[in-house]
């Protein structure tokens, strides 16, 4: 049953692969300048029941806080540990402007066990360029949560690690450039996230079909766009729009990807095996230990003495090996009729395309994890 499983999946995996889908563009690439900026920052969480920090860094930042609005305490005064020390980290979107409100991630730094029910304090979230973007505060979300008593203690999911959605107002916007001015032409760079000539080609070809001598494809991952001269600033959008909304073929390259640790075995579209004749077999060796009792049998004698005499029993099972001769498959789902017609487990398959790409007969790029 373990076998056929094996088998089924790894079935589903080519069958899969041999699908010829089109993508649309906007799936496929990133345009140039269109990225978001990450934002950190150092806050305090309040009305933990108990389960806060119990360091000093807590309390010392407590008092800091305290000392902000007009009280002046020693930090050795402050107890409970109500409160925990976390770090605060969002993403400043590539289109987020003033005002606008986006996701924070809250996570503790220090001994706190949990963070449910607590309240982050305003927290400013500066840039890699030490300005403030945004400032988060508000009720914490979590996944799980964690409680406690004198002798035991359950949790479920991560306590410690929080989202606030929406919990950040943006003070300072960082909009993306994606129009490039190289002389008197504007320009839009396509970058493929998996670098492909033949895929870059179609784009390419596909823009041209739309706006003529536009696109012009750099290299296997980049295509540059010139905007035509009709297009206005206030038609922009639409005109990129016009163009990541179709869909082109991606071609693939024939790679086949083996996990080791896992037993994964993933063939990608395009692979091809040459004429080639494989054996399946396995050796089953049983070996079992026994021990037998000698007893003397001679009557009215003590000559003889009673022995434990150790036996081994040696059994060995070859079955037949299945041997299949595989032509040159042109397709995955050939490939997989006539390796799983000998009835291979995931285990097996990694050695069988090991050995193929050792006989030359693996028309692929063989990538061991």
């Amino acid at each position: 049953m373990i076998r056929y499983k094996g088998c089924l999946a790894f079935c589903l995996l080519l069958l899969i692969a041999q699908m010829a889908i089109s993508e649309r563009i906007k799936d496929i690439v990133d345009i140039k300048g269109m990225r978001g900026n990450p934002l950190s920052g150092t806050g305090l969480v309040v009305g933990l029941a108990g389960t806060g920090d119990r360091s000093a860094l807590s309390r010392q930042m407590l008092t800091n806080v305290l000392r902000d609005s007009g009280l002046v305490l020693s930090p050795n005064l402050l107890t409970g540990n109500n409160a925990a020390v976390v770090m605060v980290t969002a993403e400043l979107g590539p289109f987020d402007r003033e005002g606008a409100r986006i996701d924070v991630t809250v996570s503790a730094i220090g001994d706190a066990k949990s963070l449910q029910g607590g309240i982050l304090l305003p927290t400013p979230l500066k840039g890699l360029d030490g300005q403030v973007y945004a400032v988060a505060q508000g009720g914490i979300s979590l996944g799980g949560w964690a409680a406690s008593g004198n002798q035991a203690t359950a949790t479920s999911n991560h306590a410690t690690v929080g989202l606030i959605p929406g919990g950040a107002i943006v003070e300072k916007a960082e909009l993306a450039q994606i129009v490039e001015q190289v002389g008197q032409d504007q320009l839009v760079t396509f970058s493929l996230r998996n670098g492909d000539f033949t895929t870059a080609s179609r784009i390419g070809e596909l823009i041209n079909g739309l706006y003529p001598a536009s696109a012009t494809v750099l290299d296997a991952s980049t295509i540059q766009v010139k905007i035509p001269d009709i297009i206005g600033e206030d038609q922009l959008v639409r005109f990129l729009d016009s163009i990541i909304s179709q869909e082109v073929q991606v071609d693939t390259p024939a790679v086949v990807v083996i996990n080791e640790r896992t037993g994964t075995v993933v063939v990608g579209e395009n692979v091809t095996i040459s004429k080639v004749a494989v054996a399946h077999g396995s050796l089953v060796v049983k070996v079992t230990e026994t021990a037998t009792v000698s007893q003397p049998v001679a009557p009215f004698s003590n000559a003889g003495t009673t022995q434990v005499i150790p036996e081994t029993f040696l059994e060995v099972n070859e079955p037949p090996a299945h041997i299949i001769v595989l032509p040159k498959a042109v397709t995955v789902a050939e490939i997989a009729k006539y390796i799983n017609a000998i009835g291979a487990t995931p285990r097996d398959l990694i050695a069988i395309f090991n050995a193929l790409k050792q006989a030359g007969a693996l028309q692929a790029r063989l990538i061991i994890m």
